[in-house]
């Protein structure tokens, strides 16, 4: 079976085609240029852009996959969660694809492609496993049964982490996007310099929140500022980014403990981070428990990973149908 993905969740306009689970292809239009300027995302920006790429990216990744449209046997599109606008350009682009085309057509959530995106590897593990999903639009971590089926043991309550990242780049003064910034600079730094605070949350709990962390980074660079000490870029970026990781490591560590599950998985953009794979690598070694990340690729949005997540869906609970719509927040427990 050949599958068409499409992806516009926020602001990565992504189209893919996948022989079952195999990458024929994977093409990606980034803003980054045109929301840079801005230090964040403009929602009205984005949606305009994924209107000018979204027909350019599909025909290329159709071209470089060595296909037509007539071989697709699937169209899988991005339901949510993300920026509605954006959603909407993909989502209803694909819809009238499927339309004029009479290809089969499928809604995915765009935590389940995260989940599945490890399956995107050679080397794939096998099911029941631990998945953290870090990006800058969430921190979850999910127990992964099936292709079909993922139960949200934990999510951020605040900002994501993937979020505090960019806005702690802000605050420093680091280019857009932050999160790659702040990692580079941290390499630079001692992590152990400042006490940044870890919110653990109750004793049981598996839910994040890194709203505190963002404000202490932003209370100590003022405090600097007052007392006229100078502001040491590269320690507040270890030492934020050590406080980050910590919490993201320790709390899927203890989520495969307390589900007894011995695979642990990661996806999102805050995956690519080389601190945290390293990190929760060593600790997963440490412990007994094997560790699978997505080649960088596939950890920040992707179109690849929407279409084999569609393909199961599709293979579970059939097509979307055409009357659906989008949606802002994850429909995965």
């Amino acid at each position: 079976m050949l599958i068409l993905g499409i992806e516009t969740s926020c602001d990565d306009t992504s189209a893919a085609v996948l022989r079952k689970d195999i990458v024929l292809s994977n093409v990606l239009s980034s803003q980054d240029d045109i929301h840079s300027k801005y230090g964040g995302v403009v929602p009205e920006l984005a949606s305009r852009q994924h209107l000018q790429a979204i027909n350019p990216i599909v025909e290329s990744a159709l071209q470089q996959a060595g296909v037509q449209l007539s071989d697709i046997d699937l169209i899988a599109a991005t339901q949510g969660p993300g920026l509605i606008g954006s959603l909407l350009v993909g989502f209803s682009y694909s819809k009238a694809l499927s339309h004029v085309s009479k290809i089969p057509f499928v809604g995915v959530d765009h935590m389940a492609g995260h989940i599945l995106s490890i399956h995107l590897n050679e080397n794939k593990p096998q099911f029941p496993y631990i998945a953290l999903i870090a990006s800058g639009g969430t921190s979850s971590i999910y127990l992964a049964k099936s292709f079909t089926e993922f139960s949200c043991l934990g999510r951020t309550r605040d900002d994501a982490a993937g979020e505090a990242f960019d806005k702690v780049a802000k605050l420093l003064g680091l280019p857009y996007p932050g999160g790659p910034h702040v990692s580079k600079i941290a390499t630079e730094g001692n992590p152990a310099q400042i006490k940044f605070p870890r919110a653990w949350l109750e004793a049981d709990s598996l839910d994040f929140s890194f709203s505190g962390l963002k404000t202490a980074v932003l209370n100590f660079v003022n405090t600097c500022k007052a007392q006229n000490k100078p502001v040491n870029i590269p320690d507040i970026c270890a030492s934020f980014e050590a406080a980050v990781v910590e919490v993201l490591v320790t709390k899927t560590i203890k989520a495969a403990k307390l589900h007894n599950i011995s695979t642990i998985t990661i996806g999102g953009g805050v995956s690519a981070n080389t601190s945290l794979r390293t990190q929760l690598k060593q600790c997963c070694l440490d412990k007994g428990i094997d560790f699978f990340c997505p080649q960088i690729t596939f950890c920040t949005d992707n179109a690849a990973m929407i279409a084999l997540a569609g393909y199961h869906e599709y293979r579970k609970n059939g097509g979307t149908g055409l009357e659906q719509d989008v949606y802002s927040r994850s429909h995965l427990g």
